[in-house]
């Protein structure tokens, strides 16, 4: 029987990391490297893509940038190839690129729901579909595709981010039923509220106070504190845990009134 460092260890992985140049899924990319894989941090912003690499081979990691566009089919396939060439296998797919916006729903701009739905759902799908036939392909992998407390349930004030996320948890467990006897397992990570980029504009102080009266921990979360669920999610730990939603929000889905 394996030991609990041993069910945790990536050592011989490598993981895929899609929107590692931002902050939470960044701190998932630290944590990846420091349970043994080779991570291949994905994005479009090498300045970041550097302050990250730095911190992992700090760490005695071992990590390399991949700039993708990744809504577009052609560079996630040529982001794939790059990864085999460079690495020899890939294991893990973290998806963890979004945008969002508090656009009022009556004035939100189609370019707008356009961009959002690109970035969130359709690369997302795209990279299931070009990284999973490898998975498939091999008979073993780990997906974990990031998902949102507004994916559970609505949330105020960000109608297309909200709808995105709705349809990557029904994507996510639609894979992992899919893909069950195939050896690759399907999971949405889903984060509270964690102060990053992409929620900045939306984090107004009206906004914090609701956030506070309905989360029992009354704080944000720290990025760091995803890395315990993505390790469980990415490594034979999980073994037995595909189509779920492991939830990180301080008690926020658990509360009510």
């Amino acid at each position: 029987m394996k030991t609990p460092a041993e069910l945790f260890s990536l050592k011989a992985k490598v993981a895929g990391v899609i929107g590692g140049t931002g902050v939470l899924c960044g701190e998932m990319a630290e944590g990846l490297a420091r349970a043994g894989a080779t991570v291949a941090l994905v994005g479009r912003d090498a300045v970041k893509a550097q302050a990250r690499l730095e911190a992992i081979t700090q760490g005695g990691g071992r990590a390399e940038f991949f700039p993708c566009d990744t809504t577009s089919k052609a560079g996630l396939q040529q982001l794939l190839a790059d990864v085999l060439k460079k690495f020899g296998r890939v294991d893990i797919l973290v998806n963890g690129a979004g945008v969002n916006s508090p656009t009022p729903f009556l004035d939100i701009p189609e370019e707008e729901i356009d961009r959002i739905l690109t970035v969130n759902l359709k690369g997302l799908m795209l990279a299931c579909q070009i990284f999973g036939k490898q998975l498939v392909g091999q008979k073993s992998g780990s997906i974990i595709n990031l998902g949102s407390a507004s994916g559970l349930t609505p949330l105020s004030r960000v109608f297309t981010y909200s709808a995105s996320k709705a349809a990557v948890h029904n994507l996510s467990k639609n894979l992992a039923r899919e893909w069950a006897t195939a050896g690759v397992r399907v999971n949405i990570l889903v984060p509270g509220f964690f102060p990053a980029e992409q929620n900045r504009k939306v984090l107004n102080p009206e906004r914090v106070a609701q956030i506070m009266g309905k989360t029992p921990m009354k704080r944000f979360g720290e990025p760091q504190e995803l890395v315990g669920a993505t390790l469980l999610l990415a490594s034979d730990a999980g073994s037995f845990i595909t189509g779920a939603e492991i939830v990180v929000d301080g008690g926020f889905d658990a509360a009510s009134i």
